[in-house]
């Protein structure tokens, strides 16, 4: 039977007597508020609050209503389970307090409680007055111990619950033993057994005459588990705490320590520790605002930089899509080779990069991962603008690259760019980490462990899954790479992208002006003072390899760098011309010897398409290769004086030539010298991914509104008090059947007198419903009229009005 059905014992003449009667006292705020921490009863919006308070004591409801307590709240509702039914306020305080002067000094439970109890009534998880607090009865199935679920409390059945399946004659035999006198019945035996285990001078006068061993058994199961196992033939302490029902069996090996002997050894307390305090998060360093915020700068400089070599790394040799989804693990090790990092760095930057938008599969048959058209757009943004769209994307996202690695529940492991990595806690805790960290003043850090214990007691793990600390964990070290933090510590760009504002106009003025020159050093190396404009940036990154970063890039030329460059279409003209346009230093000897030897040597080899061939006028050099021992796997054999034909792929082939030292250049079928692009492959465009919500959205101000006057309406329609109909129209508390003449009468009757009169109607869909309305107009087979229900004007056609009747004369 549903519970917003059930009715309880009065507390007083105005007692709610069910949780739906105590929905429909609150006002419209409170019912706003209930819908706004719980928008899962929304979906779709309840017909009245009978329906409401139904849905609120669903099982899945009311475990996502409990997931989301904080520690202390959770355990007065875990309190709540292991409490009489109805509970009074003092004994649910005891229950977290302890009785008086049995737990020393108070923890700050006994001030906490009102604001754990008023959360649990606001959620509708408590009903009921002080004096007869009721936990809704789904949760206190779900918190109640059980031998199959034990409860965090450690608590374990009670003396009924225990000896529900024991025959009377082992109950009396109990009782006996326990000093107390014969009954005539079980229920009676149980009841003064309970009589004795909660009185605490009795019990303390039992307990006394225990011997010392079984003390001992008594303390290792007060505090849970409660259950301990024995043998057939126990030791003298156990028989002697099993006689007297200090002990019940639970299974034919195991026995059971029951509630009320538990909460007497325990000073009445439902929990060992209770946690009515947030832990605080303080600062435990301090830095100058200014010292965060151009560190946090010089991370974001970084960032950007890394992720426009791993996507532009992409577009030369973008790695293949498995089967299953996503990256392999070669790939992410090339990937973090590319990027100088570690695996787990690499597979955060690619699973950023696809957030934002800037990669994506390319959708052909052979699917590979390549930049987005949307990549060009994102190079051409300003920096602080490039950055905003990372940390814009990375907030929200659901994708976790921390699970990368590892397992999931079927055995497979989860890659990059895969399937199933994502977790819908991820931006809650991403977000509440840095509100954790914007509460502190400017510029203090806090420990890690701290924030970590704030968040496990504001979401309490039940279970052994630790997936929000290891979010947490990641949040604080993504944060400090991405320059939302610097040196642990919120930046001012952080703060703005946390107040959902964009953080680009906080972060330019704290980046430096992109630079238009580079130094030239002897030893083939080039130092770029500061960011490079967006020109120069992409052909000396064609021309040369990069050798270290940090506030001054290093760039180093090698024959592989220039050769790179000449392949994409540069003449060694072009390239001296480039390099004293931009060195502010002379260009190096060694740098110009460099470019015309690769140069001379360029294209000396030509590459073509046979399966592959390779042609040179110079057949000395082409026997040469053919004698090189290195040249075995390329299947080479000699079709003229001046040709090669081999069994490789062109590509292949040009790879195998290069490391052996020379230096090919591909040429198409009519002879001409092919130009490798940087920006030849792309993927088509894509959106980015859409994050998995974590239940539905919590709805706005509107939505609640809206909903809350629905539901007032559809209460207001379903217990209207009606005119007694005739004895023969319907069966008490039903909405009588009227013909279609009768029906007319009475709505053309209201529309005259302007009075409401309650309709029952069937719509197209065959959905029947029950609907309070004031008729205005009756023509052509329909009537119009104001519907108290819906809110709003509604015409309906006479014939699926199944039934009418006029209302009370003190109802709407």
């Amino acid at each position: 039977m549903p519970e917003a059905s059930t009715a309880g014992g009065s507390g007083g003449s105005g007692a709610p007597r069910s949780l739906a009667e105590a929905l429909r006292a609150r006002d419209d705020a409170a019912l706003s508020a209930l819908l706004h921490a719980r928008p899962d009863l929304l979906g779709p919006v309840p017909g009245d609050v009978t329906q409401l308070a139904t849905r609120a004591g669903t099982r899945a409801s009311v475990v996502r209503a409990l997931e989301r307590l904080d520690r202390f709240t959770l355990q007065t509702a875990e309190a709540l389970a292991v409490a009489p039914d109805p509970c009074p306020y003092p004994v649910l305080e005891s229950l977290l307090t302890g009785e008086e002067g049995t737990t020393g000094e108070d923890n700050g439970a006994r001030a906490a409680l009102p604001r754990a109890l008023g959360t649990l009534r606001d959620q509708a998880l408590v009903w009921g007055d002080d004096d007869r607090l009721r936990l809704v009865r789904t949760a206190r199935e779900l918190l109640a111990p059980s031998a199959q679920r034990p409860s965090p409390t450690g608590l374990g059945p009670t003396v009924a619950e225990a000896t529900s399946g024991m025959s009377p004659t082992r109950i009396q035999e109990i009782v006996a033993a326990a000093g107390l006198p014969a009954t005539h019945d079980p229920v009676s035996a149980v009841s003064a057994l309970t009589g004795l285990f909660t009185d605490p001078e009795r019990m303390s006068a039992l307990l006394d005459e225990a011997p010392a061993e079984a003390h001992q058994v008594l303390g290792r199961l007060v505090w849970g588990p409660p259950y301990g196992e024995v043998t057939p033939n126990p030791t003298a302490p156990v028989r002697w705490l099993r006689d007297r029902g200090l002990l019940l069996p639970a299974t034919a090996r195991t026995v059971v320590l029951p509630r009320e002997v538990a909460l007497h050894l325990r000073g009445g307390l439902a929990h060992r520790d209770t946690a009515p305090v947030a832990p605080p998060v303080t600062a435990h360093r301090e830095h100058r605002p200014q010292l965060v915020d151009a560190n946090a700068a010089g991370q974001a400089l970084a960032a950007l930089s890394t992720v426009e070599e791993l996507v532009k790394s992409w577009e030369h040799a973008a790695p293949l899509v498995l089967r299953a989804g996503g990256l392999a693990v070669r790939d992410l090790k090339r990937a973090a080779a590319t990027l100088d990092t570690s695996e787990p760095s690499a597979a955060f930057w690619i699973e950023l990069a696809y957030a934002a938008g800037l990669l994506a599969g390319d959708g052909e048959a052979d699917e590979r991962y390549a930049p987005t058209p949307a990549f060009d757009d994102w190079c051409e943004l300003p920096p602080a603008e490039r950055w905003s769209a990372l940390v814009t994307a990375w907030l929200p996202a659901t994708r976790t690259s921390g699970l990368v690695g590892e397992q999931d529940a079927k055995g497979r492991t989860l890659s990059a760019l895969g399937p199933d990595l994502d977790r819908s806690a991820a931006p809650e805790v991403r977000r509440r980490v840095l509100e954790l960290l914007a509460a502190l003043p400017e510029g203090g850090s806090p420990d890690t462990e701290a924030v970590l214990d704030r968040l496990a007691w504001e979401r309490p793990v039940r279970g052994a899954s630790d997936l929000r600390t290891r979010l947490a964990r990641w949040a604080l070290t993504e944060a400090e790479v991405l320059g939302v933090t610097g040196r642990g510590a919120l930046s001012g760009p952080g703060r703005a992208l946390l107040a959902h504002e964009d953080p680009a106009p906080l972060l330019a003025p704290l980046l430096p002006e992109p630079v238009d020159h580079v130094l030239l050093q002897a030893d083939l190396t080039a130092v770029a003072p500061g960011p490079l404009r967006r020109p120069l940036g992409d052909t000396l990154a064609v021309l040369a390899d990069v050798e270290s970063k940090g506030g001054a890039t290093v760039y180093r030329f090698t024959p592989g760098s220039v050769r790179r460059a000449l392949d994409a279409g540069h003449a060694a003209a072009d390239l001296h011309a480039f390099l004293k346009e931009h060195s502010r230093t002379p260009v190096p000897q060694p740098l110009a010897y460099l470019i015309d030897d690769v140069a001379r040597r360029h294209g000396h080899l030509r590459v073509g398409a046979a399966s592959s061939y390779v042609r040179c006028d110079d057949d000395a050099m082409l026997g040469e290769i053919l004698a090189d021992k290195r040249s075995a796997g390329l299947g080479l054999r000699r079709l003229a004086p001046t040709v090669l034909a081999a069994q490789t792929e062109p590509t292949s082939l040009l790879e195998g030539l290069r490391a052996m030292g020379y230096a090919p250049a591909a040429e198409s079928l009519t002879g001409d010298v092919l130009v490798a692009r940087a920006d030849a492959h792309r993927a088509p465009a894509r959106s980015a991914p859409v994050p998995v919500p974590d239940g539905p959205p919590v709805p706005d101000a509107t939505l609640l509104a809206a909903a809350v006057r629905a539901i007032r309406a559809g209460d207001l329609a379903a217990t209207a008090i009606r005119k007694e109909p005739a004895p023969s129209t319907g069966a008490p508390g039903e909405l009588p059947r009227t013909s279609a003449a009768e029906t007319l009468a009475t709505v053309q009757a209201a529309a005259l007198t302007g009075s409401a009169v309650w309709i029952g109607y069937v719509n197209a869909d065959g959905a029947a419903s029950q609907r309070v309305i004031a008729p205005v107009r009756v023509e052509g087979g329909f009537v119009t009229g104001y519907d108290h229900t819906a809110d709003e004007v509604r015409t309906y056609a006479l014939h699926r009005i199944t039934g009418v009747a006029e209302l009370a004369e003190d109802q709407v």
